[in-house]
């Protein structure tokens, strides 16, 4: 079972390079190519989402995603550090902006992915999704 950890700073520039690593790594694990602008969009998603939670609440730890290849799945962890987020709100975001784009958010990954589930921990959020891995003929 290979793993990817990548860990960044809440900063919105690094959302593009966790998306560049996703599709590269989903690539390399056999996910269908049809599909890997699903999987660019719903990490770029996830990792805005988290991003924003930890800028919002004044979190200094990293966005972890977590990308590993399992026998007939490949599959995608975003998490954040920002307890009480699972619904796409933030406990204290001050205002409803950070709550209405946390949700959207959900709902455009709801949108993009079959198989995702969010979660919350003790430490904050985590969403995983997953995409099927295609065997060659």
């Amino acid at each position: 079972m290979p793993t990817v950890e990548l860990l960044f700073s809440a900063q919105p520039e690094h959302v593009r390079t966790a998306r560049l690593v996703a599709a590269a790594v989903a690539r390399r694990a056999g996910v269908d190519e049809a599909v890997l602008d699903e999987v660019r969009l719903a990490v770029g998603e996830a990792c805005s989402r988290a991003v924003g939670l930890h800028r919002g609440n004044g979190v200094e730890e990293p966005v972890r995603v977590m990308l590993t290849e399992e026998e007939k799945k490949f599959s995608i962890e975003v998490a954040d550090e920002v307890p009480g987020n699972a619904a796409g709100a933030a406990p204290d975001a001050g205002g409803d902006e950070l709550s209405d784009e946390g949700e959207m958010g959900l709902a455009v990954i709801s949108g993009l992915v079959d198989d995702v589930d969010v979660t919350e921990t003790a430490t904050g959020g985590v969403i995983r999704m997953s995409w099927p891995i295609v065997t060659p003929a």
